[in-house]
């Protein structure tokens, strides 16, 4: 009997240890028991649109709960969905053998042969445990092909201290619009910045913004080089796009430019400075030296001089012994013209001039034909060099009164009498031709005696008057190029009405309603302050066809 009790107290031991075997088992949990892939192309073009396959499958024995998929996009890609390249999604329960995918879609952009790389990350907790699991992965896709256009186009050789050219062309052959591009181009130690049509950011980045297919152009940046001869400096230009603070390189370029021996230097100054910026309507003063540096005696020199750019008035160009060949607009001078051409020893210098116009008014075809440059291109013997000057903002106010308007509707007597008020309208239109400008502002004065009724049109129109100076301002802001002169452009224009009631100092003649307009901005083109102004306006209104000169005077 005893021996049975025995038997059957084992055998209850062993059930027990074959049943905590059986659930400790069960709670055993691997992270190898869950595959997690991402399922990608291997190759893609630049700006094509790709999907993201993420799938996982639970091959264990406990249920997943809590579950959370990250996935992040490589860098410099475009969700197909907006949003941030992070994205975090909550994931259902995943039975044991279960199986699930996600698409995400997106745009890579990178330079070509660049490897972009996706990552996902999933974080569990199988059921019955407290513990927490993560598995992660990640997958590779090579940008192939970039369907961007990018050009450097610079000499192989120059001579120091010689000016030469570099110009940068890009062109878009890609589907999907390119936004918020930017060129830059680091420039080696020795070279100094002149000037770039269109003007850069500082000296060496350009804002190109949005990019569409077929679309493109170009930037010419003029410089001089400085280094021993036989040296080579490099410089490198690049393509790219600002997203979420990050520059993401599209095309790079990198060209060196070897410094030779000077055979000749060139320089060259527009009434008397190396970088005289013109107006319309300016007289300029070409002044072209030239200098021989080397140790051998030059004989019989040449010098050309082309001139290219629409401002020029080639009706007026004056030469001091040379020739103006209007068919190329050319200018030639030959030995006989100039001694120092028949002659010129070691390091000795010789100077030719002209004059030519700017016109009145350059012709412009559009808001976009703007940031204008005069260009001449010397040639002396085998030397060559290109100089430019930019064309300054044409930036007017125009600056009218009247009596009888569909504006406001003004009251009052004609011919003016002492203590009767009258009211007029002043309208101001703000011109600006050539180039963009910022920061632009109308100021005026108001005499004593003239004040402003509050009515304003448009009526959000940034306009302010200070009794204590009595100074009216408006503030425009930003005029891009060609406001005021293109109907396709919104129009620049304010009116406000005044108030003014003679007093017995006016009786017999016309009193000054309002004093001279002066309109000042920032020339974006040139980074230069520029500004005009418009004569003051009295109770004779000149614009106003309604009222004469007799019965403007106070009587």
């Amino acid at each position: 009997m005893r021996l049975k009790i025995v038997y059957a107290i084992l055998f209850a031991a062993a059930a027990v240890s074959v049943a905590g075997f059986w659930v400790w088992q069960k709670n055993i949990f691997s992270t190898a028991d869950i595959r997690l892939e991402i399922l990608a192309p291997e190759e893609v073009q630049m700006g094509e649109e790709i999907t993201y396959v993420v799938r996982w499958k639970n091959g264990g024995e406990s249920q997943l709960v809590n579950a959370t998929l990250i996935f992040e996009y490589p860098e410099g890609s475009i969700p197909s969905e907006g949003g941030d390249i992070r994205v975090t999604k909550p994931v259902d329960d995943i039975n044991p053998g279960e199986e699930v995918s996600l698409r995400f879609s997106a745009r890579l952009f990178g330079r070509e042969k660049e490897v972009k790389e996706a990552k996902a990350s999933l974080s569990y907790t199988p059921r019955n445990l407290n513990a927490s699991f993560r598995s992660e992965t990640t997958s590779t896709s090579v940008i192939s092909f970039v369907p961007l256009n990018f050009e450097l186009d610079i000499p192989s050789r120059t001579e120091a201290g010689q000016q030469f050219g570099i110009t940068v062309n890009y062109f878009s052959n890609l589907e999907y619009p390119l936004s918020d591009l930017r060129i830059q181009i680091d420039y080696p130690q020795g070279f100094s910045f002149k000037s770039a049509n269109p003007s850069p950011l500082g000296d060496n980045e350009w804002d190109i913004g949005l990019l569409n297919r077929t679309e493109g152009g170009r930037i010419a940046i003029q410089g001089v080089l400085d280094g021993n001869v036989q040296e080579t400096k490099m410089f490198r230009a690049v393509i790219g796009s600002w997203k979420d603070g990050r520059f993401t390189v599209m095309r790079e370029i990198t060209k060196g430019v070897q410094i030779t021996r000077p055979q000749l230097l060139l320089t060259q100054t527009v009434n008397s400075s190396p970088n005289y910026v013109a107006s319309a309507g300016d007289v300029l003063h070409y002044e072209i030296s030239f200098r021989n540096p080397t140790d051998r005696i030059l004989e019989n020199l040449f010098l050309v001089v082309t001139l290219d750019g629409r401002g020029f008035d080639l009706e007026n160009v004056k030469v001091v012994g040379g020739r103006f060949q209007k068919g190329d607009n050319s200018i030639t001078w030959e030995p006989r013209d100039v001694s120092r051409l028949r002659f010129l020893g070691k390091g000795e210098e010789g100077k030719v001039e002209f004059w030519v116009n700017v016109k009145d008014e350059v012709e412009t075809f559009s808001p976009q034909d703007k940031d204008l440059v005069m260009k001449n291109r010397v040639l002396l013997s085998e030397v060559s060099a290109e100089f430019e000057i930019k064309l300054l903002a044409d930036l007017t106010i125009d600056q009218k009164g009247f009596f009888s308007d569909d504006v406001f509707g003004n009251e009052g007597v004609h011919p003016l009498q002492v203590g009767q008020r009258n009211t007029y309208t002043i309208i101001w239109q703000a011109k600006n031709r050539y180039s963009d400008v910022q920061s632009a502002r109308v100021k005026a004065m108001l005499p004593p005696g003239v004040e402003l009724t509050g009515n304003i049109f448009p009526e959000n129109s940034a306009l302010t008057f200070d009794s204590a100076s009595r100074e009216i301002v408006w503030e425009i802001g930003d005029l891009p190029a060609g406001s005021g002169v293109y109907p396709e452009l919104q129009d620049s224009s304010v009116a406000f009405q005044i108030a003014f009631t003679p007093s017995s100092t006016h009786r017999g003649k016309a009193a000054e309603l309002i004093g001279e307009a002066r309109i000042t901005g920032e020339d974006l083109f040139v980074d230069q302050l520029v500004s005009s102004a418009d004569g003051p306006i009295d109770t004779t209104l000149p614009d106003d066809p309604s009222i004469s000169e007799e019965m403007g005077v106070v009587q």
